[in-house]
């Protein structure tokens, strides 16, 4: 696979994986807690601290969004970006654990944070540095 298609590909799997965190986190800023629960009686202070957290969620996928471009350079802050959504992930792991296994779709979340970012920033990490020896070689 050349690295221009490779490139596209990874892009791609970034967008992809962007549009998941982009909906749910829209959603959440403006539905609050309410649209995960049948009654949609929610305290004003979990309603404040969960849309407080669903606009961090938003303001991570827009930040994965920004290393699209020039992605082979952009390994230092989709690494920090990556760091942030694993420990989130680990978070809600550690809930599973303690409080009991969450609906399907927050498995799909733990299933992004935990196993699909950290596959795409090691892809990343890999893509970059045959990128960069290729760019090398040209000079």
């Amino acid at each position: 696979m050349t690295l221009s298609v490779e490139r596209r590909l990874l892009q791609a799997v970034i967008a992809a994986t962007c549009t998941v965190s982009l909906s749910a986190s829209i959603t959440s800023i403006l539905d609050g807690p309410g649209w995960l629960m049948a009654d949609g009686d929610v305290a004003t202070d979990l309603d404040s601290h969960f849309r407080y957290l669903s606009g961090l969620l938003l303001a991570i996928a827009i930040g994965f969004l920004s290393c699209m471009r020039g992605i082979e350079q952009k390994g230092p802050r989709l690494r920090l970006l990556a760091l942030i959504v694993v420990v989130g992930g680990l978070s809600r792991a550690y809930s599973a654990g303690v409080v009991g296994m969450p609906s399907f779709g927050h498995l799909g979340g733990l299933t992004i944070e935990l196993v699909i970012v950290p596959i795409v920033t090691a892809w990343q990490w890999s893509f970059a540095r045959r990128a960069n020896r290729e760019a090398a070689a040209l000079l």
